[in-house]
């Protein structure tokens, strides 16, 4: 046997109408994406053929190069 539910119709309403949306944050600049590996690779080959190809400073010369291209994007 089927449920009937009947609409119930409501009437006037004395709630409040809807408050307006509130506003929203202003947003930060669209920061740039970072430079690329591939471009932080060449740059930390160039600070290292730079340093006379001597081995055992990789990390140095990669966060050398992060730090010229970031400060080279702003």
């Amino acid at each position: 046997m089927a449920r009937h539910t009947a609409n119930k119709q409501t009437g006037p309403s004395s709630s409040k109408p809807p408050a307006p949306p509130a506003p929203t944050k202003p947003r930060a600049p669209e920061s740039r994406p970072g430079p690329t590996n591939e471009q932080l690779a060449r740059r930390a080959y160039e600070i290292f053929l730079a340093r006379g190809g001597t081995h055992g400073n990789s990390e140095q010369d990669w966060f050398q190069a992060e730090r010229e291209l970031q400060l080279g994007r702003q």
